[in-house]
Order: C-alpha cells, then structure tokens, then sequence
C-alpha cells in the first residue's frame, strides 16, 4: 500500500509534535481571548474531547490494519500517550482551576456525581497504561502481561465515551456516535 510507505518514513517524534498543536491552540485562545465567558469550562471540555479523539485514534489502528492494509502500529504508542496526557491535563484542569483542589468538594463530586464517578474509573484506567507504555515496562513484565494490562483500554474508553455522554446537556447526537465508533472499533478489534 503507498500510503504504508509514506507513514513509515513520518518519525514518531513527529507524531507527537503534531499531537500536541490542539494544546498549543488551545493556549493561544486563551492568551487571545477566544474562549468565552468561561475559559476554564472551555479548555476542560476541550481537553476532554482532544483525549476522547485520541483514544479513538488508538484504537482504530488495529482495525485499519486489518481490513484497510493501513499500518500505523509504529504510531500506537505515541497516541495513546498523547490521549493520556489530554486526559490527565482535562482532570488537573478540573482540579486545580475550577475545583480549586478543595478536596472536600472534589470527593462529594467524585461520589455523588456518576459523570465525575464514571470519568475517574477511566482515568484510573488509563494510569497504569500510561506508566507502563515504556520499553522497560514491556521487559520487566513480559510481553504477555503487558498486552493483558493494556487491554484496560477496552475499559477505559468506552467508559470515557460514556462519561462524554453523560456531560453534555440535553440530548445531543455527537456523543452517541462517539460511543457508537468505539464499539464498532471494539467489535471489529475482537472480529476475525
């Protein structure tokens, strides 16, 4: 496939560059003012949505390889680490500027809110795939283990699409396609 050919002469550091221009996009609004009367609600949910579409990136890649020929798994890597670093800068936003880090406050939202509830187990999720998308992790746990700890991704995203849904208001059609994408992802990752 020339498109496969193409991809493997892109680097991966490039992927990251690239992967991290939304970031950088999101500070120049900031700086300009373009986000609204509620800049702080706004980069969380962007933030947010930047995460989901990266995880939803990372799990198509085994799809796109199967039935489009579309190799990209030298790139799996770099996006699931892009994808944790928006969800986790779309958490501490929420904790540092509009919680504030009042920890009361943080624990009620965390229990009384199922949204909150159902965002952290995604998160809490992804932490251990995060701190183990490294060479030594794959060595120090065998590469069996570490394919079995990775598949926590088929948790966290769809609770991630979930907590999206559960989020916005009223009822919108964007996060339910968002959901439905990953289970199709999902189904066709487990169809042989």
């Amino acid at each position: 496939m020339p498109l496969n050919s193409a991809t493997r002469r892109l680097p991966v550091w490039a992927v990251y560059l690239l992967g991290v221009l939304p970031f950088v996009w999101l500070v120049v609004q900031l700086f300009t003012g373009q986000l609204g009367v509620d800049p702080v609600k706004a980069i969380e949910h962007a933030l947010g949505l930047y995460g989901l579409y990266f995880l939803v990136g990372g799990l198509a890649i085994t799809p796109a390889r199967k039935f489009l020929g579309l190799n990209l798994i030298k790139y799996r890597r770099a996006i699931g680490v892009l994808s944790f670093f928006y969800v986790a800068t779309h958490l501490a936003v929420w904790l540092v500027l509009d919680i504030q880090l009042r920890w009361g406050e943080i624990w009620d939202d965390i229990l009384k809110r199922p949204y909150i509830t159902i965002g952290m187990l995604s998160f809490l999720a992804l932490l251990p795939l995060a701190l183990t998308s490294n060479n030594a992790s794959v060595r120090k746990l065998g590469s069996q283990a570490w394919r079995n700890l990775h598949k926590l991704t088929y948790v966290a995203v769809p609770l991630g699409a979930v907590h999206y849904i559960m989020i916005v208001k009223g009822w919108q059609i964007e996060p339910l396609l968002w959901l439905g994408a990953i289970l199709v992802l999902l189904f066709l990752r487990r169809f042989r």
